[in-house]
């Protein structure tokens, strides 16, 4: 069973639209699928599939003995795909236990499919990175904005840390390091990783050779979403910089999804897009994505090695480019039709104008947030 699950830095970057269309997409192409919404705290995709409403999810398993996992694992319209959802009612269900933890996770292990899809809540939370970290090759959500890339690194570098706290025994040199870091008052969020390793090769060899062994397989890869342009795809190649250099690790880039209006009147219509108009941009985006997942699945792990990685870059590069001249013809047509008139015309731009304004107001107080950083820094 390939586990795929599929995180985020910050909420509100298409991560459930993702799970949700990727699930059926696999599922059309003849697998065997299990969507399993870990979104505790705000589940939503039962209402993307077009469920009414739901009776028991794994809010209720959790919190009651007699339920058995079987019960909450639901049939889908879609042949070969089935849903477990989550349970956003039940007061503080999105903080779970850790014996809640290890038992939904044994279950979710337990289950057979060619493919296990989870929808993970969104921030670094250490149950979501503990979920994130049930497989080595999961996904992150990304969309071009400066806060998402920035929460997605952060996301990753808090995945990393999860891995050395796992790795290190209590009492060794290592796990006492990085807890005098933290109990210490130095941030871990601050600190430089390959000089924390560094230090505990020296001082815990053994320490540090778990640690290698487990970070070998963190492969994480993750997609581009949310596109205006292809110049928005550049900010792939900053993040990958920023892993490599920062935290030891590269990334897999998987693609890109322009944003696609389409989605919020399928939403509104309770229906995936895959199945509302699957011939749209976004709906090609996916059908792509599940086929790079299901080569990746027939070529096991020729696709991690560098020149793949490399080959990824260049692959979403040109993606970017064929899918945003596709959107343009796309308007054209619907111009050219009537079905989009001049007027719904100049109201997408405005729209999009009042976004890049948005941005551009965020970025600039990020950059002043982080100049201030940097003054503050030369002057300790």
């Amino acid at each position: 069973m390939q586990i795929l699950p599929i995180g985020s830095g910050k909420g509100g970057v298409g991560k459930s639209v993702i799970a949700t269309n990727l699930s059926i997409a696999l599922s059309q192409a003849g697998k065997k699928v299990i969507l399993a919404d870990l979104d505790l705290g705000g589940s939503n995709i039962h209402t993307i599939l077009g469920f009414r409403s739901i009776d028991r999810g794994i809010g209720t398993f959790l919190n009651n003995s007699r339920i058995n996992f079987a019960e909450i694992i639901l049939e889908t319209d879609y042949d070969g795909m089935k849903f477990i959802p989550g349970d956003a009612e039940i007061p503080g269900i999105a903080n779970l236990k850790v014996y809640q933890k290890k038992k939904l996770i044994k279950n979710l292990l337990s289950l057979e499919a060619d493919y296990l899809i989870m929808d993970l809540a969104s921030g670094t939370h250490f149950n979501t990175v503990d979920f994130f970290l049930v497989s080595g090759t999961g996904f992150i959500a990304v969309t071009p904005s400066l806060t998402s890339v920035l929460n997605a690194y952060l996301f990753l570098k808090n995945s990393v840390f999860r891995i050395m706290y796992s790795s290190f025994p209590k009492k060794s040199k290592a796990y006492n390091y990085i807890e005098e870091l933290r109990v210490g008052g130095a941030s871990l969020q601050k600190v430089y990783i390959p000089q924390i390793l560094a230090r505990i090769k020296e001082d815990d060899p053994e320490s540090y050779r778990i640690f290698l062994e487990k970070i070998a397989n963190f492969r994480p890869r993750f997609v581009m979403n949310m596109l205006e342009d292809p110049k928005d795809d550049e900010k792939a190649k900053k993040l990958r910089r920023s892993c490599k250099e920062y935290l030891g690790i590269d990334l897999q880039h998987m693609g890109v999804i322009y944003r696609d209006d389409l989605q919020d009147i399928a939403l509104s219509s309770r229906l995936p897009i895959i199945i509302y108009k699957p011939n749209s941009i976004l709906s090609q985006a996916i059908y792509r994505l599940a086929d790079k997942l299901i080569q990746c699945e027939i070529d096991n792990d020729g696709l991690f090695n560098l020149q793949n990685f490399e080959q990824s870059y260049l692959n979403a590069e040109m993606e970017a480019e064929v899918d945003f001249q596709s959107k343009i013809d796309y308007i054209e047509e619907l111009l050219h039709s009537g079905a989009l008139t001049m007027g719904d015309l100049v109201e997408i731009i405005k729209s999009q104008q009042f976004e890049l304004g948005q941005l551009k107001r965020e970025n600039q107080l990020i950059k002043t947030k982080l100049t201030k950083a940097i003054k503050e820094g030369f002057r300790l």
